[in-house]
């Protein structure tokens, strides 16, 4: 509550030269605690009495006009008088009662007006009195008892000698100095009762008006830098609510207290101690819910909180954002993780990268060069989770793991012949005796070939015999799983983008350097393009795609989980299986080391019955994360 500057201590004074106009009189009842408290009767007239009241603790009693004590003479001279006034001035016994020295000299010039050891007597009283008021008002401690002292001998120096300049500003520092203890009292009231004032009516405007009655004043100054404090309370509590915005309004306001307090900087720095303390809480039990089955729901609230409360671009923030962002899209992997299960028997599964989330254009354009109405129309997938795909195509050895394990019997084994490149004739023939454990002529495959001859319920079979030696779910791709893994980020006619010819190195294609043991050549392939194979080269023999999937667009051709439709019409956007259960037409996808050029282009597909078993087909495994 803010200190009235119209409340102004009035001393007055019996001679009319010094008389002063008491400030308008206010209900006394009405006086809020802090404020100065107005007299409430009317101003002394020719009686000279007034009234000095300084309200709350530091205020002393009311102080009216000095009137000199009636000495009584008891029959007592001119000179004992005199030598009774000297003692009192020794002692410093100067007005308080009857035996006091200034009433002696006064009741001696009663009798003689003209005596000069009384006037000269008073003059020294004066002096003393002066030199007392100004030790007192200068008094650091104990204000209140120095300060009535001071207004008191005031008040006898002004009924001795009301013109005197050097009184008349003896009473102008006591009205001040009583304006400014008022001042300070209020604001400390205002303090005690939370009233800071940062909207104007408080403390603050309190302790600044005493200021500047007084720029030096010690308790004005200390009250600003408590007001100062009170308000740096208030930004911390604000931010350990986490009410930021608050706390920066709180530590504004306190900024404008007191010009370049450093505590404002430390201030600043225990705030965003807080800040840090609980975006790192944040993150932490964001972290620990990512761990739980169910906690991606709450480990987003906090993420949520903690973006409340951060400054941009705050590094912890982003840490728990990325953790979210690879748990809602990959779970607890991450993009391009390679890793390998565990199967029950000892061994290791296949191994499996990480292919990242994100979308892309699946099918041909209306204008692509071979392509034809089954690619069509060309739509968007997108994929909002990541997938584990296999590196390689699954190979010889590991089906044959498979095969042991669960004394399996494929197609082409029950069935005994499966479709073989015949190097007499050039073409492909149906020959006894090839199964999943031949080569692409027939002979014997080794470990690391891609394994072949086996037809899309064989490959079912090993992914649910694989998911239950490892607990985890396998299964075929999806046709759009696989065109986005073959593109990995190209949308080119070809799986290396538009370029008429393979990069080189970039895979096993059918190109017009290969040439067969026999010595022959393609007729429709890649002109100029030569990777020195004639049929399947072992796994990985080329260079991983930029997902990091080796042989995609070339070596084998792959099944994948889809049956066959005609065209993309109505084809799924998010990239799952399209599937009618009993279907027989299965969906091939990749070009193989015996394709044409068109059949290279990521785009092409092609639909095979699902007993059908060849040396230009193979598959490769995804895997849910």
């Amino acid at each position: 509550m803010r200190f009235p500057l119209s409340s102004v201590l009035c001393i007055a004074v019996a001679l009319a030269a010094a008389g002063c106009t008491p400030p308008p009189s206010a209900p006394a009842s009405g006086a809020a605690p802090g404020r100065v408290a107005e007299p409430d009767k009317a101003p002394a007239q020719d009686t000279g009495q007034g009234t000095v009241t300084i309200a709350g603790d530091d205020a002393a009693e009311d102080i009216q006009q000095w009137t000199p004590p009636r000495v009584d003479r008891q029959q007592r001279s001119q000179a004992q008088l005199r030598r009774a006034a000297e003692q009192a001035f020794t002692r410093d016994h100067l007005y308080e009662d009857a035996d006091a020295a200034i009433p002696l000299w006064l009741a001696v010039q009663e009798e003689d007006p003209d005596d000069r050891q009384a006037r000269a007597g008073l003059q020294r009283a004066r002096q003393r009195l002066l030199q007392q008021a100004d030790a007192l008002l200068a008094r650091p401690l104990q204000q209140r008892e120095a300060l009535a002292e001071a207004s008191r001998q005031a008040l006898v120096l002004l009924t001795l000698a009301p013109k005197d300049d050097k009184v008349r500003a003896l009473q102008a520092r006591v009205e001040t100095a009583q304006r400014v203890v008022a001042y300070n009292r209020a604001g400390e009231d205002d303090l005690r009762a939370d009233r800071i004032g940062e909207d104007g009516d408080g403390a603050i405007p309190n302790f600044r008006e005493a200021l500047a009655l007084d720029k030096d004043n010690r308790r004005a100054r200390q009250g600003l830098a408590a007001a100062e404090s009170g308000l740096i309370r208030r930004a911390e509590d604000a931010a350990r609510a986490r009410d930021f915005a608050s706390a920066g309004a709180w530590l504004a306001e306190a900024s404008k207290v007191r010009d370049s307090s450093p505590t404002i900087a430390d201030a600043f720095e225990r705030i965003e101690q807080i800040r840090a303390a609980i975006l790192v809480q944040l993150r932490d039990g964001g972290l620990q819910d990512l761990t739980t089955p169910q906690g991606l729901k709450p480990a987003r609230e906090k993420l949520a909180e903690a973006l409340r409360i951060a400054l941009p671009g705050d590094a912890v923030v982003a840490q728990l954002r990325e953790r979210i962002d690879l748990a809602t899209h990959y779970g607890s992997f991450r993009p391009g993780q390679v890793f390998s299960d565990a199967l029950r028997d000892g061994g290791r599964g296949p191994q499996m990268i990480v292919v990242p989330h994100g979308g892309f254009q699946m099918g041909a354009g209306d204008t692509e060069p071979g392509a034809t109405d089954a690619e069509r129309p060309s739509h968007y997938v997108r994929f909002e989770r990541g997938f584990a795909m296999a590196i390689t195509e699954v190979t010889v050895s590991d089906f044959e793991r498979y095969v042991k394990a669960a004394n399996a019997r494929p197609r082409a084994t029950r069935r005994g012949h499966s479709v073989v490149y015949d190097e007499r004739s050039g073409n492909f023939i149906r020959r006894s005796g090839v199964d999943w454990r031949s080569d692409y002529d027939g002979s014997r495959a080794m470990g690391n070939s891609p394994v072949m001859h086996v037809s899309v319920r064989d490959a079912e079979n090993y992914a649910a015999w694989l998911s239950e030696q490892t607990g985890r779910s396998y299964r075929l791709p999806s046709e759009a799983e696989f065109e986005y893994a073959m593109r990995a980020g190209n949308s080119g006619r070809y799986p290396w983008g538009d370029a008429g010819l393979p990069p080189e190195g970039s895979g096993n294609f059918t190109g017009s350097k290969d040439v067969s043991p026999s010595g022959r050549h393609w007729h429709n392939a890649f002109v100029g393009y030569g990777d020195g194979w004639w049929g399947p080269a072992p796994v990985a023999s080329f260079q991983a795609n930029p997902f990091g999937l080796h042989d995609m667009g070339g070596n084998l051709s792959e099944w994948v989980a889809d049956c066959w439709h005609a065209s993309y019409r109505r084809a799924p956007s998010d990239g799952v299986a399209w599937f009618n259960p009993g279907c027989r037409s299965r969906v091939i996808r990749g070009g193989n080391w015996a394709n044409a050029p068109e059949q290279t282009r990521a785009a092409w597909r092609q639909s095979q019955d699902s007993d059908t078993t060849s040396a230009r087909i193979g598959f490769r495994l995804v895997r849910g994360i």
